[in-house]
C-alpha cells in the first residue's frame, strides 16, 4: 500500500483521487487550497464546482491543512495550477523527507522564469525523487473509467516502475519513460497549440486548417523540447502527438475552448471569467513559451501568433494570414 497525498482538489485532482481510489490498495489524502471547497468536498463527496457527478469515497481524507495532507506520504502529486506550484513548494518543502516522491501532474511552464514544474520541485526539494505524469486525459473521462492510457516520466527505472504499478487500474493504463523534459513540454506546450486549434474553428476554417495546423504544431513542440533536452521519440508518444491531438480535437479542451471564442471574436477577459475558476493553462504558457523559446534560439511561428492574439489583441484572422504567407520551406 503506498499512502499518496493529491496536492489540488480541482478537476483533474479530483479525477486521479478517484481513479486511484477506484483501484484500490491506497491511502489516500486530497488538499484543498480553500477551507470552504475542503468543507464542502468533506460534507458531500461530491466536487460539485470542478467535476461534478462523482462521489469520492468515505475513506479519502480531505483536508485544508497541507503539512497534515503530506505527513507520511510515500507519493506527493501536486496537481495544482503550474503557476501555484512554486508556492506549494515554498510552504513543503521545509518538512519533507528525503523519500518522498514528488510527481507533477500540472501542464504549464512557470510565466517569469521559464521553468518547469520538476526544475521548480528540483530548487526545493533537491534531494527527492521527481518525476511526471502526461499524456492524453480529460479529467472527466479518468473519473469515468474510460480507458485512458498516461506516460510517467521519471529517471529512476526501478522507481518508475513501482509508480506504474501504483497509478495503473483496469481503466488507466500508465506506460513509463525517463523524459522527464520531454513529456513536461509535450504536456505544457499543446496547451499553446490547442488554442490555436480553437481559433481556427472559431473561425470556421475548415478540418484541413485543422489538421495542418496540428502537424505543424507538433513540428514546433518537438524544436523546442529537444533545444531543451527532451527526446524526439517522446514526442511521437502519448505526452507528444496523443495529448496534443487529444487537446485540439476535444470538446472538454479548455485551452480549445478558449481559442474557439477568441476566434469568434470575444475578449479574453470575458473567456476567462466565463470559465468559473477553471484555469486555461495555455494562456501564460504561451509567454512563457516564447521566452524559453528565444533563450534557446527555436523559432516557433504558431506560439508567436497565438501570443499576439492573446496579449497583443491581434485579430486572429490576421494572424493565420500571417502564418500561412511566410516564406515557403522544406517539411
Amino acid at each position: 500500500m503506498s499512502r499518496i497525498a493529491v496536492i489540488g482538489a480541482g478537476a483533474w485532482g479530483t479525477a486521479l483521487t478517484v481513479s486511484l481510489a477506484r483501484r484500490g490498495g491506497h491511502r489516500l489524502t486530497l488538499w484543498a487550497h480553500s477551507p470552504d471547497h475542503a468543507a464542502h468536498l468533506t460534507d458531500t463527496g461530491e466536487n460539485a464546482r470542478y467535476l461534478p457527478g462523482f462521489i469520492l469515497p468515505a475513506d479519502v481524507e480531505i483536508t485544508h491543512d497541507l503539512n497534515f495532507a503530506i505527513s507520511g506520504a510515500d507519493i506527493i502529486l501536486c496537481v495544482t495550477p503550474s503557476q501555484a506550484l512554486r508556492s506549494i513548494m515554498v510552504q513543503i518543502a521545509p518538512i519533507l523527507t528525503a523519500r518522498q516522491v514528488l510527481l507533477s501532474a500540472s501542464k504549464g511552464i512557470e510565466e517569469k522564469t521559464f521553468l518547469r514544474m520538476s526544475q521548480i520541485m528540483f530548487e526545493h526539494a533537491p534531494e527527492n525523487p521527481i518525476g511526471t505524469l502526461g499524456g492524453p486525459s480529460f479529467a472527466y473521462e479518468v473519473a469515468a473509467a474510460m480507458p485512458t492510457a498516461i506516460t510517467l516520466a521519471i529517471d529512476d527505472p526501478v522507481l518508475g516502475k513501482s509508480l506504474q504499478d501504483d497509478f495503473s487500474s483496469a481503466s488507466l493504463r500508465a506506460y513509463r519513460n525517463e523524459d522527464v523534459i520531454g513529456t513536461e513540454l509535450g504536456g505544457a506546450l499543446k496547451n499553446v497549440i490547442a488554442l490555436a486549434a480553437g481559433v481556427v474553428t472559431g473561425l470556421e476554417l475548415g478540418n484541413n486548417a485543422t489538421s495542418a495546423l496540428i502537424t505543424r504544431g507538433i513540428a514546433e513542440i518537438t524544436r523546442l523540447a529537444m533545444a531543451c533536452g527532451g527526446r524526439r521519440e517522446t514526442m511521437s508518444g502519448l505526452s507528444g502527438i496523443g495529448d496534443l491531438v487529444l487537446t485540439c480535437t476535444g470538446g472538454l479542451s479548455r485551452n480549445r475552448t478558449v481559442g474557439v471564442e477568441l476566434g469568434k471574436g470575444r475578449k479574453l477577459n470575458d473567456i476567462i471569467a466565463g470559465l468559473n475558476g477553471k484555469v486555461a493553462e495555455g494562456v501564460l504558457t504561451t509567454t512563457a513559451a516564447l521566452g524559453l523559446a528565444r533563450r534557446y534560439g527555436v523559432e516557433m511561428p504558431i506560439t508567436e501568433q497565438m501570443a499576439a492574439i492573446l496579449h497583443e489583441e491581434k485579430a486572429p484572422l490576421d494572424a493565420i494570414g500571417e502564418l500561412m504567407s511566410r516564406p515557403g520551406r522544406t517539411e
